[in-house]
């Protein structure tokens, strides 16, 4: 390098390097460190922080500041997931879960709570039984879909039975019955 050279880069430094190097294959640590102390940075990356109370530095060197160095691997084509029929859970009658099982969504707490928000009840009945553990809902919607009706008949979610039968093994004596119209 030239003198010159060795200045440009020297001013690069200052403003800070953006390096691009691949995934799995690229910059090795020691390589990393390396560039880090001729920044004139720790090669850890980190620093000593002072106690803004009393001045004394702190126990540990901590990272500061913005440190990416290697970002993840992530492919739209890995992740990418539908399902319309699938294997369900032999106990709770609910899709299992993930792509390696071709299973469903989970509908978390927030995520329902969300949908309530929105005043969007039907849109969650159906997701909570139907397309979920209501298997005598999901074969009556089938057919309905079959012979052209748009009627959502939901049941009672599997998951409530099995509910119902853990409190009954507990020797509590539950019975359900049903509101005559």
């Amino acid at each position: 390098l030239g003198e010159d050279e060795l200045l440009e880069l020297a001013k690069r430094f200052e403003k800070g390097v953006h390096v691009a190097t691949p995934v799995f294959d690229g910059a090795k640590e020691a390589q990393v460190k390396e560039l880090l102390q001729s920044a004139g940075y720790p090669s850890k990356g980190q620093t000593t922080l002072y106690d803004g109370r009393t001045g004394e530095p702190f126990d540990n060197r901590v990272t500061v500041g913005v440190m990416y160095m290697l970002k993840l691997h992530h492919l739209v084509d890995d992740k990418i997931h539908a399902r319309s029929i699938g294997p369900y859970s032999l106990v709770t009658q609910q899709p299992l879960g993930g792509k390696a099982q071709f299973g469903g969504q989970r509908l978390g707490e927030m995520e329902v709570w969300a949908m309530e928000a929105y005043g969007a009840a039907y849109a969650l009945q159906e997701f909570l039984t139907v397309k979920s553990d209501d298997m005598a809902g999901r074969t009556r919607m089938y057919e309905k879909i079959v012979k052209g009706e748009n009627v959502l008949e939901a049941g009672v979610p599997e998951s409530f039975n099995v509910l119902v039968k853990e409190l009954q093994g507990l020797g509590l004596n539950i019975e359900l019955s049903e509101k005559k119209k």
